[in-house]
């Protein structure tokens, strides 16, 4: 891989806290020192490349061929280590749609896409208001709780499970099996194999009396995948549909309480909740950076010179904030919708999984703002921390107190 030229500022470390505490700012730094694409270095000081730059962001993404998904092509795989942490998002020889490139790919992003355009949107917003209920029932009592912990990473998950074909009872145990997964907790290689056991034993059960359910839909596009391929497609789905949803609940209520411009919204209506939820997007993207491409052959990227096989990694939150296509960045973001928060390109987040995770979003802080209107911050904006990772940006934890409310039960 291409090194840094001598009397350049070294490269920045992918464990750096600011990518924590003050992203916006370490972004401008990068840029300041090393223009719109940034040497990185990962975890074994393995090198990559971190695309700052609005444009050169959408050359990358526009370009499955130069910029490839597959990770074979890596010219670093001889010095990853077998205990590698990042070998989960970063793996070799995956058979999810993640890692497919070319016409195959193609096939597996249209079979995903039609048996999620299939899901009824009134259905979708009905299950979302349903669980939603549900978990401020229990929460409405007590006059205080934590968003993030005790809903917004309850709720997204069950949604999923039920329009893709789980049974109600099923969706608790895959929350938890999930979360441990994400936390990397005790639990998170018994998460993984219940996941995966779930998944299979409901492939089974669809095969022998198939529903109007999304894991149905994509048994029977008879398109030649195998078992294997559909399971894996859908635990992705899974994955990638959960947290970024939590996250884009939890960051865009941090943002109603903290920010007086949607201070009415809380105690006047939801005309504000779309609008945080695109400032969120915008300003404070669940997903932070991605990993990555790989360059089939030596090229040039936003004057750099990108060697064949090196790793170049999306950064997102730092694209949606280039100056060069942000020139007022005081400006609010209104109804403009060209972030990358969901990605560019033959690889990007389907646009159907796009419309599901923000009904479930949106539906999620509509029925939090119904059921507790007097909700409010329960700790200083300043004390609010996020999860350490460069990848996701989400917080830790968000505290609320409001007025205790009965429960709805039966007459929700």
């Amino acid at each position: 891989m291409t090194t840094p030229a001598a009397h350049e500022a070294p490269p920045v470390h992918l464990g750096d806290p600011r990518f924590q505490t003050d992203p916006a700012e370490l972004y401008r730094e990068m840029r300041r020192d090393h223009g719109a694409v940034a040497p990185v270095v990962l975890d074994g000081d393995v090198p990559a490349w971190l695309v700052l730059g609005y444009r050169e962001l959408h050359q990358v993404t526009g370009d499955p061929v130069l910029f490839s998904r597959d990770s074979d092509l890596w010219n670093q795989w001889d010095r990853i280590p077998a205990d590698w942490p990042l070998l989960p998002m970063i793996g070799r020889k995956q058979q999810s749609i993640l890692y497919t490139v070319g016409e195959r790919h193609r096939e597996r992003a249209g079979v995903i896409t039609d048996a999620l355009e299939s899901v009824d949107p009134f259905e979708l917003k009905g299950h979302a208001e349903r669980f939603a209920d549900e978990l401020i029932d229990g929460l409405c009592g007590k006059g205080a709780c934590d968003i993030v912990g005790e809903y917004a990473m309850l709720l997204p998950l069950r949604v999923l499970a039920r329009i893709y074909g789980f049974s109600d009872e099923q969706g608790p145990g895959l929350v938890t099996a999930m979360n441990d997964m994400i936390n990397g907790r005790e639990g998170a290689l018994e998460g993984q194999r219940h996941l995966g056991e779930s998944m299979y034993g409901l492939l089974a059960a669809k095969r022998a009396a198939p529903g109007p359910d999304v894991a149905s839909r994509m048994l029977a596009a008879g398109t030649g995948f195998t078992l294997d391929e559909v399971a894996q497609d859908l635990m992705v789905m899974l994955a990638a549909g959960h947290q970024p949803t939590a996250d884009w609940i939890g960051n865009s209520m941090r943002l109603m309480l903290t920010d007086d411009r949607f201070a009415a919204s809380l105690a006047g209506g939801r005309h504000s909740v779309g609008e945080a939820m695109n400032e969120v997007l915008w300003e404070d993207t669940p997903t932070q950076n991605v990993a990555g491409r790989w360059a089939s052959r030596d090229t040039h990227l936003g004057g750099r010179r990108i060697g064949r096989g090196d790793l170049v990694l999306l950064g997102l939150a730092a694209a949606n904030s280039d100056p060069q296509v942000r020139t007022d960045s005081g400006a609010l973001t209104g109804g403009n919708n060209a972030f990358f928060s969901f990605g560019h390109g033959e690889h990007r987040c389907p646009f159907p999984a796009q419309e599901i995770a923000e009904v479930i979003a949106r539906t999620g802080i509509e029925v939090l703002l119904d059921r507790l209107p007097d909700v409010d911050l329960a700790v200083p904006a300043d004390a609010l921390a996020r999860r350490p990772s460069p990848w996701l940006r989400g917080l830790t934890e968000l505290p609320v107190s409001y007025t205790p409310t009965p429960a709805l039960g039966a007459d929700r």
